[in-house]
């Protein structure tokens, strides 16, 4: 069997990547990076962007968790994570919307930095707004990205729209949250929010208390 490392941090997006192995089902090795170990020349070896998430399978490296939900589930079809041929036109747009316009919407918009609106051309997203309501007519007509079925795209969709809504960096949307209702009952997201959780309660015990 292939071996298959996660590199990871409980408070990071890492949690995207989590739940997807979570979903795929099979074993991994769980390698937990501080922060202050993101920039050693170690683990820059794995990401030189020094960030997580990060897989190693079979001595192959994939970052950025898009990448990793797509790549994990090509790589174990066993688990019917990857697109039917019918579904994949909505799995490979939705999912790299997420990754692109969707992020960088988010993040601008959070650190109070939007394009004027003859700025939008020049950006892949053109405005918030714009990127908000796409994704809620999206949803307002679909249960999951390719329709009624959960496949890996929904791990990274998911995971942005229910964490945008969580932390205030998407609105809230009638379809933000019956999508996101639906996530929250699968068993493999469960399993990994403890996961993380457990692993950031150790970090937290593990740290110098003051004196």
């Amino acid at each position: 069997m292939a071996e298959l490392i996660f590199y990871t941090n409980p408070q990071s997006r890492g949690r995207i990547a989590r739940w997807m192995l979570e979903e795929v089902g099979e074993p991994y090795e769980t390698q937990i990076v501080g922060y202050d170990q993101m920039k050693d020349a170690r683990y820059l070896a794995i990401n030189p962007m020094g960030k997580v998430p990060a897989i190693k399978h079979d001595g192959h490296i994939v970052t950025e968790a898009a990448a990793i939900c797509a790549y994990l589930a090509d790589v174990f079809p066993q688990a019917g994570l990857a697109p039917k041929a019918e579904e994949k036109a909505d799995y490979y747009r939705w999912l790299f919307y997420a990754a692109g316009p969707v992020e960088q919407a988010v993040t601008n918009h959070h650190a109070k930095w939007d394009p004027a609106p003859e700025q939008g051309r020049m950006f892949g997203y053109g405005s918030f707004d714009n990127v908000v309501a796409v994704l809620d007519e999206h949803f307002t007509h679909h249960e999951f990205v390719t329709g009624t079925r959960f496949t890996a795209a929904d791990v990274y969709v998911g995971s942005a729209i229910m964490w945008g809504t969580q932390f205030g960096t998407l609105p809230q949307r009638d379809s933000f949250s019956r999508y996101t209702d639906r996530l929250r009952g699968r068993e493999a997201l469960q399993r990994a929010g403890k996961l993380d959780d457990d692993a950031q309660a150790q970090m937290q015990a593990a740290q110098p208390q003051p004196a």
